[in-house]
């Protein structure tokens, strides 16, 4: 899976230190190992996508194996997928892989069953890349918008969107036909017990299944579990990586800080799509049931 030039669409190759095209338009990569494939004239934002104190609070949270059920899943429905149609070299991509937890998780599991994937990952968050690349030496990371990523039609087989933007357009063109899409979201129960030290009447989500166009949908997993934080700092990092952060009563939040404990459900939707086949046909894959 060839990289793009984000200037003038050319195929990137390794020069050195750098990408570079034919037409010499170069990226440099950095010493963790990123690339910046963001042109500055579509940077939204003096540092686009999350911020230094928000990459870390996910990476110190992740790191502690709290979602390992809901990264589990995801790895099990990637190889099945894979074994199913006998990729010998499947080419994935994480669009919006944030700090590459679950990028990396699905690159160790397709390698443990001997699978050589070609893994990329693509988030705007520069921060977030630093940590992805400096950990996970598999794969490939680089800056870049999910609605313009950098990389050439129907290149990728699997696509992963883990509660990150999509972008139905750009998803479809870069997946081949029949590639598999795998959506996580929150589920109905999600962060309940956290809801209930912030909110006087805590809510519960949404459960959407998304009609996605270009797409069929295969199936969904239910993906839940109770954990406990127990101490202040798993509190505080599980609080900043949400949106609660931003938008609960600045006297909950004092509250929730306080405490040195916090028991709550954790609830996903792992929704699985099939990309259309433009020619008709419809290769056999894995039986996805609804759980």
């Amino acid at each position: 899976m060839q990289f793009r030039c984000p200037v003038c669409g050319g195929a990137l190759a390794a020069d050195g230190g750098a990408l570079r095209c034919e037409k010499r338009h170069a990226f440099d990569v950095s010493a963790s190992g990123y690339t910046n494939l963001l042109p500055a004239n579509k940077t939204h934002g003096k540092v686009p996508g999350d911020s230094r104190e928000m990459v870390r609070a996910r990476r110190d949270f992740l790191a502690q194996d709290y979602y390992a059920c809901l990264l589990s899943e995801i790895a099990d429905a990637a190889a099945e997928w894979i074994s199913a149609r006998g990729l010998a070299r499947p080419a994935v991509i994480d669009a919006g892989c944030g700090e590459g937890y679950y990028t990396g998780g699905v690159a160790d599991r397709l390698a443990r069953e001997g699978v050589e994937a070609d893994v990329a990952g693509f988030d705007i968050s520069k921060f977030a890349l630093q940590i992805a690349a400096k950990r996970d030496k598999q794969s490939r990371y680089a800056v870049a918008s999910l609605f313009d990523l950098p990389v050439f039609d129907g290149c990728a087989d699997l696509l992963l969107n883990i509660f990150a933007p999509y972008a139905e357009g750009e998803f479809a063109r870069v997946l081949k036909g029949g590639g598999l899409l795998l959506m996580a979201i929150p589920g109905r129960r999600h962060l309940f017990g956290l809801k209930q030290v912030l909110y006087q009447n805590p809510y519960e989500n949404d459960e959407e299944v998304y009609s996605l166009q270009g797409f069929r949908l295969l199936g969904r997993r239910h993906v839940r579990s109770e954990i406990t934080l127990q101490c202040g700092a798993d509190i505080h990092n599980l609080f900043l990586m949400t949106p609660y952060y931003w938008k609960s009563p600045r006297e909950t939040s004092q509250r929730l800080m306080q405490m040195d404990r916090l028991e709550t459900e954790i609830a996903f939707e792992l929704l699985l799509y099939r990309r259309d086949d433009c020619a008709g046909n419809r290769p056999n894959g894995p039986c996805f049931c609804i759980q």
